[in-house]
């Protein structure tokens, strides 16, 4: 059977508007846990098969040690199983490191960044660690091949120079088109930040930006994928701002498509 791993990064020091992103991990395993609702993906995943889902709690942190260090050790002790794992934020900052253990396991891969925000700034009000410029040093650091970014409605100058610079390829919202489909020929990490959504479908996030894609358009995208989804991060839920948990359940479900496809697309 293939497990798939969950691990909680609560940190959002590097928010640059409000803090509460740290807050979500338990609030998304609460929704995920619900007896309200199913654990069957739409792809015919059962995530509450006795040992599929395994729960490694949240990451720690201290003032001693660096986090970005924590975080990337933390991750690759829980990836030395080799079953996919999903990292639930915290903010967007929390997948620099995230990505460091990942690289190190996958020498080949795509990142599928689904998002309201380009996050690619060179240093985001002059922190380079800012939740605004994760995909700056991932990309820096050649930590993935490709990055592909869908959904975007924030785009300015600074982010047009950076795509240009890293070969950053880009779907914006007002591009989406009905059946989407991308040419992905390696394992895919997808970073999915809940303010891709619109804020109709998810509310409960720091930076709503209206103008953004359904949770089906999301869906439907995930599911289109063909290479292995090794691994992925849920990020920016802020509790403080969601509207009858309405956010954290889409987050939920969200968490239990991408394990769907992290089962579908393992190959053995």
């Amino acid at each position: 059977m293939i497990k798939l791993s969950v691990l909680g990064i609560p940190h959002d020091d590097n928010s640059s508007f409000m803090r509460g992103a740290a807050e979500a991990p338990d609030l998304i395993r609460r929704e995920l846990h619900c007896d309200a609702y199913s654990m069957w993906s739409e792809t015919g995943v059962d995530l509450s098969v006795a040992g599929r889902l395994m729960d490694h709690g949240d990451i720690k942190f201290d003032s001693a040690a660096d986090p970005w260090d924590v975080i990337e050790q933390n991750v690759g002790r829980v990836m030395e199983s080799g079953d996919p794992l999903i990292c639930l934020g915290g903010d967007h900052a929390i997948t620099h490191p995230i990505m460091r253990a990942v690289r190190r396991r996958h020498p080949n891969l795509t990142i599928l960044h689904i998002d309201a925000h380009a996050d690619i700034y060179h240093a985001y009000q002059g922190n380079l660690r800012s939740h605004a410029s994760p995909f700056a040093r991932i990309m820096e650091e050649r930590l993935a091949d490709r990055l592909i970014q869908v959904g975007l409605r924030t785009v300015n100058d600074h982010h047009r120079e950076q795509f240009k610079r890293f070969g950053v390829e880009v779907v914006e919202a007002a591009r989406w088109r009905e059946n989407l489909r991308l040419d992905v020929t390696t394992p895919v990490y997808i970073s999915m930040d809940m303010d891709a959504l619109d804020p109709a479908c998810a509310p409960g996030v720091s930076h709503r930006e209206p103008g953004g894609l359904t949770t089906r358009q999301v869906i439907d995208l995930i599911h289109t994928l063909d290479q292995p989804v090794v691994a992925a991060d849920i990020v920016e839920y802020n509790p403080r701002c969601d509207i009858s948990n309405l956010t954290a359940t889409v987050a939920a479900k969200l968490l239990k498509e991408i394990g769907g496809m992290m089962v579908k697309t393992t190959r053995t």
